[in-house]
């Protein structure tokens, strides 16, 4: 790759984060000036940090899923069985209520993460056979093993939420360390990770290629499948951390928690410049355009907008932004 590529790559990309983040500071700017005395509250603008990152995660999880040219419609399914698991976890050995469960050592605590973690990474293996192996559509796959990670928190719930978890659980989803949102440094550090994992590994290069061009890819002598199988694994175990912050921050888990993350999640993949056929994607833009979107969202919602309005709002957003990126494949 001459100089002269390598410069146009890095402008463009640097182009489409500019336009999130100038996105992101209009709707600052527009919702300071209609609900000022709401909106430039700090308590407001912590708030978000506490609450944005388990979406985060969501959005992540779809980004990584969208480069090889597939989605993951399991990952609020795979999350709320990771946080009941752990739950019914910590009740059986701290009991339902009282000290015993709230004052749960470092060890349970963290078996409990492990628990979490162990159903993603499972939940992906099967998602990642079904597709890699079996060749059904991610699509169809993830939908339908959605389906059966809710079922299955269902039957182990019978319903309501697993309320009461230990103080070191929920200080994952509530703690702060100094002025900082114990949430808010998960998400960057997670952030981190793929983000170097997919621009410095062999392993993240070749979900580019696969989402770019899977038969040529095979022909080039990658290993597709194993590539797909580590994809889904990934999103899993994303989509588990998601549950996990989820859970401690409402010190509850229920199997339909954050069920409108799902729409969300895609949304700000794409608005992200993850494209929905595959081979494109970034970190950094999905990081930019989660910021924008909370900020709406946090504006509406002080505004006292409609649930209805703020879903109706986030499908238009939806279908401008595969409009919008469809037109750019186009172009180039």
């Amino acid at each position: 790759m001459t100089m002269r590529r390598w410069l146009q790559n890095l402008l463009a990309i640097d182009a489409g984060l500019a336009r999130l983040i100038l996105l992101a500071g209009v709707i600052f700017g527009v919702m300071a000036v209609m609900v000022p005395d709401k909106f430039l509250r700090p308590y407001n603008l912590i708030s978000i940090t506490y609450i944005a990152p388990e979406l985060g995660l969501l959005a992540i999880a779809m980004m990584v899923a969208m480069l090889t040219g597939g989605i993951d419609l399991s990952v609020i399914g795979i999350a709320n069985l990771g946080g009941i698991l752990a739950g019914l976890f910590f009740h059986a050995v701290g009991g339902a209520h009282g000290p015993g469960l709230t004052d749960l050592g470092v060890g349970q605590v963290a078996a409990g993460i492990a628990i979490a973690i162990a159903t993603g990474a499972i939940a992906g293996v099967i998602n990642g056979v079904l597709i890699a192996r079996l060749r059904i559509t991610p699509i169809l796959a993830t939908l339908g093993s959605g389906q059966v990670f809710t079922g299955i928190a269902l039957v182990l719930t019978g319903g309501p939420a697993i309320v009461g978890f230990p103080d070191g659980w929920t200080m994952i989803g509530n703690g702060a360390l100094g002025v900082f949102a114990v949430p808010l440094l998960i998400l960057l550090a997670v952030a981190g990770a793929i983000a170097g994992l997919m621009s410095r590994t062999p392993f993240g290069l070749n979900l580019v290629l696969i989402g770019t061009n899977a038969k040529a890819a095979r022909f080039a002598g990658l290993r597709t499948r194993r590539a797909l199988l580590l994809t889904y694994v990934l999103t899993g175990v994303l989509a588990s951390l998601a549950g996990i912050i989820l859970s401690a921050r409402t010190n509850a888990a229920k199997s339909d928690y954050g069920v409108s993350y799902l729409l969300q999640a895609v949304l700000i993949a794409v608005l992200g410049g993850t494209d929905p056929a595959g081979g494109r994607g970034s970190v950094a833009g999905v990081i930019a355009a989660l910021l924008a979107l909370m900020l709406l969202a946090s504006g509406m919602q002080l505004m006292r907008f409609s649930n209805f309005l703020v879903d109706a709002v986030w499908g238009a957003f939806l279908l401008a932004s595969i409009a919008l990126n469809a037109w750019q494949t186009r172009k180039r």
